[in-house]
């Protein structure tokens, strides 16, 4: 999930003439002629036509006086009277990653792994607010992503402003006010909030407040608001719209369909007079592409279309400039924005200002980031501050705005309210385990120096609790205490044969005072508790079966989490090491040691137990991605306790017990050697947007003794799979088999892991 970097922009940038900043579209403009606007519709992702049709009517030299839009067509319009030409728009559409700007997902390459992983476990997250009024809901997706998107677009336009006087080109949009449906009319405001009020679809979007007014999508009164640009001066309308055909009773089969013909009726208003008041209409086709299509090759066949049906009225666009008042020679100025709107450069600060902000927070903000002595901000602090405040300070909303002042930027760091709790839920099923479900509660505290509790709850074959209190201090480090409950149900196999399975319940608690949360690594110190409350054991013979002992361990432990992949599950560059190393006692100093049947054997030296995985991923045209991954564990002891000792099987590290490592072609858990270590070559290549094939082949060496490990035969796997990976979480199949087991493996999966 790649966001658009602003500092880009410049460079795809084609063509254009950088103009001074004083220069306005009146520059354009011809004693005489005639006053153009062009007026775009809403339509969603449709909406990316209008693109394709502004390069032409620059191709063609038809000056633009006034823009006026509806809901996408006022994002499109909005950034085409500041500056933005139709090339610079198409490069930023095309760069954009809107998988994560129409949601409400955090931007958090910058922080720690512990919170991306979450990200990449549960499919729905919502922050709720309680004991106060929250502003921002009132829709599935609250459009934080999409609002700071804009304010980062518009830099030098994100103030109060007349959108007549101020803009490179005069421009409106229109809103639609719940409380009593009627049109409301941007001419002036900030442009990021008139243009998210334009599109924020009902139920989808969060509504956008502002006074006694509840603002949605304008398409519900004026999706083609021609009669706007009328009321502005405009003598010549062009007018783009993105509408597919009216749906006949055999269209309407599904609930989408449904409710896009609600939206579609609706929209209606004033759209025939409309039309009747516009010079030139084109009418796109985007037959088989609807509001949502935001895959890139979906924008790519938009942006076409639009250009495909300009170029078709070619003549008459010609023909247009005679009425305007023009000849064929003309061509107006085309703008882009300057470098500084963009932030390619550090600009001067002249103050910060905090808005809704408590002063704790304030000072927080200032202390962690050093804006006391910073006197430069760019696109990249900007984007850390905001984040900060989401996930630092736990407000659900948080938004950067840079003034234009006489010898630099004023910043207003802006937030809303406080998350009281966020929620996150995810299930899966997979055919070892069956259906499981897991639920998170993050509960932020508002003291001093933040601090949240983190509560998780699984629900399945393995049952697992976890409570977690986390220091947010001005530092990178985050002291963590945690306290965890397993009820572990496990089958443990030899040689692909069940030999017996075990029962128990595992406490945990740890305390990590040094827990470094980098851009792309953790790092992590401290001291765990673990207590094994044995149920009973059960082996394949049913008349065995007897109680083990139950057993304590302290542990002093390190790891090491580096991650730098572009995709949790399908990455195709970057790397991910993961080391850890654990002094594991009974008392501290010593460990106490037992048979299998619990018999105390006597006391050793701790254990010690050295594990790590590294993968890279390097990837060969578009689609091909090799990864090659190296992984293993190794202990050093005279003795080892059975529940600690080395086991492979499956697909993810630690997913059926602690420790547990993958192996391709074993879909259940298999013990093996104290000295584990394995080389593994997967092969991904993605076919469409989402559906991959997988190909895994792995070898290892296992022994009980480090020296004798390659005296052992060597294991080997082979795994094929299919992925296709949805909001949900990947869901495919794959068929292994290894040499250990002797057979074929099917293992479904639906969802993400946890």
């Amino acid at each position: 999930m790649k966001r658009f970097l602003l500092t880009t922009i410049v460079a795809l940038l084609m063509g254009g003439t950088v103009c001074a900043q004083q220069d306005s579209i009146t520059s354009n403009y011809v004693q005489g002629r005639k006053k153009v606007a062009v007026v775009l519709s809403g339509g969603g992702a449709k909406g990316m036509a209008h693109i394709g049709v502004l390069k032409v009517l620059e191709k063609a030299g038809i000056p633009v006086d006034i823009v006026t839009g509806t809901s996408m067509g006022s994002i499109i319009g909005g950034l085409y009277a500041i500056g933005y030409n139709a090339n610079a728009l198409d490069s930023m559409v095309r760069k954009q990653d809107w998988s994560y700007v129409v949601t409400d997902k955090e931007d958090l390459r910058r922080q720690s792994l512990s919170d991306r992983q979450k990200q990449n476990t549960y499919f729905f997250t919502t922050g709720m607010t309680i004991g106060k009024r929250d502003t921002n809901a009132g829709g599935i997706i609250k459009g934080k992503n999409l609002a700071e998107l804009f304010q980062q677009l518009c830099t030098g336009y994100t103030d109060s402003l007349d959108f007549s006087k101020d803009l490179r080109i005069p421009f409106a949009c229109v809103a639609t006010n719940i409380i009593d449906n009627s049109e409301v009319v941007f001419h002036s405001g900030r442009l990021p909030q008139a243009m998210r009020s334009s599109m924020a679809i009902p139920a989808a979007f969060s509504p956008v407040r502002i006074g006694d007014k509840v603002l949605v999508d304008g398409g519900l009164k004026n999706n083609y608001p021609a009669d706007v640009a009328r009321e502005m001066g405009a003598e010549v309308i062009i007018g783009v719209t993105v509408q597919g055909a009216p749906k006949t009773a055999e269209d309407l089969g599904g609930t989408m369909s449904i409710l896009s013909q609600i939206i579609d009726v609706n929209c209606k208003n004033k759209y025939d007079e409309n039309l009747a008041m516009t010079d030139l209409h084109l009418q796109v086709d985007t037959k088989g592409y609807n509001s949502a299509s935001f895959s890139a090759v979906a924008i790519d066949t938009l942006v076409r279309r639009g250009e495909e049906l300009a170029m078709q009225h070619w003549d008459d666009i010609i023909a247009l400039k005679k009425r305007i008042g023009i000849d064929e020679s003309f061509r107006p100025v085309i703008y882009h924005p300057l470098r500084p709107h963009v932030m390619t450069e550090k600009l001067h600060v002249t103050e910060y200002t905090f808005e809704n902000m408590t002063p704790p927070a304030e000072r927080f903000l200032r202390q962690k980031f050093h804006l006391n002595s910073n006197d430069s901000i760019d696109a990249k602090l900007e984007q850390e501050i905001t984040t900060s405040m989401r996930v630092d300070l736990f407000y659900q909303t948080a938004e950067c705005r840079l003034v234009p002042e006489e010898d630099g930027v004023r910043v207003i760091l802006s937030a809303g309210n406080r998350k009281s709790i966020q929620l996150h839920a995810g299930a899966r099923y997979d055919s070892e385990e069956y259906a499981a479900v897991q639920v998170n509660l993050e509960v932020p505290f508002k003291t001093s120096i933040p601090l949240n509790a983190d509560f998780t709850l699984r629900l399945g074959k393995r049952l697992m609790a976890r409570g977690e209190i986390t220091v947010h201090p001005r530092s990178f480090t985050r002291p963590t205490l945690s306290y965890t409950f397993r009820r572990n149900d496990v089958d443990v196999y030899l040689d692909g044969k069940r030999n017996y399975n075990i029962q128990y319940n595992q406490f945990q608690a740890e305390f990590l005072p040094i827990n470094f949360n980098l851009r792309h690594f953790d790092l992590q110190m401290g001291l765990r508790w673990d207590f094994m409350h044995y149920r009973n054991m059960l082996g394949s013979d049913t008349s065995r079966q007897f109680k083990l002992k139950n057993e304590h361990f302290f542990s002093y432990r390190g790891r090491l989490n580096y991650n730098s992949e572009d995709n949790w599950y399908f990455p195709t560059r970057g790397a991910q090491f993961h080391a850890e190393y654990a002094y594991v006692t009974n008392d501290f100093t010593k460990l106490n040691v037992r048979a299998d049947d619990g018999t105390k054997l006597g006391k050793s030296s701790g254990m010690n137990e050295v594990s790590a995985d590294w993968r890279m991923s390097f990837t060969m045209g578009s689609r091909f991605t090799i990864q090659p991954m190296v992984y293993g564990r190794l202990l050093f002891s005279g003795t080892y306790p059975p529940v600690l000792g080395n086991t492979i099987g499956g697909n993810w590290f630690d997913h059926y017990i602690d420790k547990q490592m993958p192996f391709a072609g074993i879909g259940n858990l298999e013990y093996v050697g104290h000295h584990f270590i394995a080389a593994q070559l997967q092969a991904q290549q993605r076919i469409a947007d989402n559906n991959y094939i997988l190909l895994r082949v792995v070898g290892a060496q296992q022994s009980d003794k480090i020296k004798e490990i390659f005296d052992h035969k060597s294991l080997l796997g082979a795994q094929i799979a299919y992925y296709y990976n949805t909001m949900f979480g990947p869901v495919g199949a794959s068929l292994g088999y290894s040499n250990r087991t002797e057979k074929l493996n099917f293992f479904l999966n639906i969802g993400y892991e946890f």
